[in-house]
């Protein structure tokens, strides 16, 4: 690879897209790498490009950047294919994942990845990639794809079953977060703790989770969080929610999860009931946060621009993503390790579907991307992990095959939504829904 190419789907995702971005330009690797940015919304498109030329001066480096609304120009010869695009957009297409549920009752946090929300988005969001794939077959084949698109799992399950021929693997910070978050709670520094985690995307849970200390001894940092379970001394997490949700899962299941409280919530039937309000405030659960964070961020992505094009050097500080860790790796040979989200075709996690996909530890160099066989994994955390495996696979096959009955399936099967709506208005929903993003989905008999 002389000078590595990097296509970015998606870069209208500006703030994210500005992360990645600056993370590749701060290495050597890719001061003068080839950048493609794409979007289909030219106005975002152009803001993205002025961001990203302001980042690569901030960074001394010298990309050669293009900005296109053509999909396959961006994709033409591309090494890296990094995937951050939102099928139908904030409005209107993530609203009505939130509005039309809310009038049966059923109540969402996130509702990106998991849920009658993340069973729509994947339905608009999977095509979009499996055409990319289709692209990146006939210019790139040999490119590795970087999936940021939620919902994760959904996403790469879908890729694998319908284009397994494309090199690809799928990224979430929930990880090394949450990792970032435990250090804060106990006083600890996050170099000093050594861990293992496994399981699927945002159901992933730490074994071992140790501190390393001074004279070399490890110990088990389990009995502390259980203490801090009991007497609540735990901060919120990096988006300002209180944690209450993952510390009580943690009591009863043994095993620290990886996503936060409020996400987590809506991934089990436990927490949010409109029959019992009581218990969202209890554990201090956001209702309808993902709308209240499109926003903000939209209005955070307003004022950054206006800072970012008012001249003067602004720093580029490293994000904390893994994409440039990989692809930094692949160019030079040098090993990273990440946790990355893989086909479990292999029996990665045994005790687990060999249709899912999991969260695993990774390792990325010269030959690309290579997962780390678990074994098998607490009977507990992979029957909880069960519960949303099957509304996955259920709404891949719905993709595969065509059969609108399967989301009808999946949605019946989806923890939160079978916990809180009978089974007529849960198909009455799912069809309004489907009704409803017809737009964006493909034709489901």
């Amino acid at each position: 690879m002389s000078v590595p190419k990097i296509c970015v789907i998606g870069a209208g995702s500006a703030v994210f897209m500005r992360s990645i971005v600056g993370d590749a330009l701060l290495r050597p690797e890719f001061k003068a790498c080839a950048l493609a940015l794409h979007d289909i919304n030219l106005s975002r498109l152009g803001e993205a490009e002025r961001v990203a030329r302001k980042t690569a001066a901030d960074c001394d480096s010298h990309p050669d950047i293009l900005a296109t609304t053509d999909r396959r120009r961006a994709l033409d010869g591309a090494d890296f294919v990094v995937t951050m695009f939102q099928a139908g957009g904030y409005e209107p297409a993530t609203v009505l994942d939130f509005e039309i549920p809310k009038k049966y009752g059923l109540r969402q946090t996130i509702g990106d990845t998991v849920g009658i929300g993340g069973i729509m988005r994947a339905l608009r969001t999977a095509p979009v990639l499996l055409d990319i794939a289709a692209d990146m077959r006939e210019l790139c084949p040999e490119a590795l794809m970087l999936q940021h698109a939620n919902p994760m799992a959904m996403s790469c399950m879908a890729l694998r079953r319908m284009a397994p021929d494309i090199r690809a693997v799928g990224l979430c910070h929930s990880v090394r977060h949450t990792i970032g978050e435990l250090a804060r709670d106990l006083g600890e520094d996050p170099a000093d703790i050594r861990y293992g985690c496994a399981g699927i995307n945002h159901m992933a849970f730490f074994d071992p989770l140790v501190v390393l200390r001074a004279d070399g001894r490890e110990e088990d940092l389990r009995p502390r969080l259980r203490e801090l379970a009991r007497n609540g001394r735990y901060g919120r997490n990096m988006d300002g929610c209180a944690n209450h949700a993952r510390y009580e899962a943690f009591m009863r299941l043994g095993y620290f999860v990886t996503e936060s409280s409020e996400h987590f919530s809506e991934y089990v039937s436990w927490f949010i009931k409109p029959h019992r309000p009581e218990l969202a405030e209890r554990y201090d659960i956001p209702l309808d946060e993902y709308p209240r964070r499109c926003r903000g961020q939209m209005a955070e992505w307003d004022a950054r621009l206006r800072e970012l094009e008012s001249g003067g050097k602004t720093e580029v500080a490293p994000s904390g993503e893994y994409a440039a860790e990989i692809m930094a790796a692949v160019v030079s040979g040098e090993p990273a390790e990440f946790y990355g989200n893989v086909p479990n075709a292999e029996g990665l996690i045994s005790n687990l579907p060999r249709e899912s996909c999991v969260e695993v530890l990774c390792v990325a160099d010269a030959n690309g991307v290579t997962p780390r066989a678990v074994g098998e994994i607490p009977v507990q955390l992979a029957a909880l992990m069960r519960t949303n495996i099957n509304p996955q696979m259920l709404t891949v096959e719905a993709l595969a095959t065509g059969r609108r009955d399967h989301v009808h399936h999946a949605a019946l099967l989806d923890p939160l939504t079978a916990a809180v709506l009978p089974p007529d208005e849960i198909a009455e929903m799912t069809e309004e829904l489907l009704a409803a993003h017809a737009e964006w989905i493909p034709a489901l008999e």
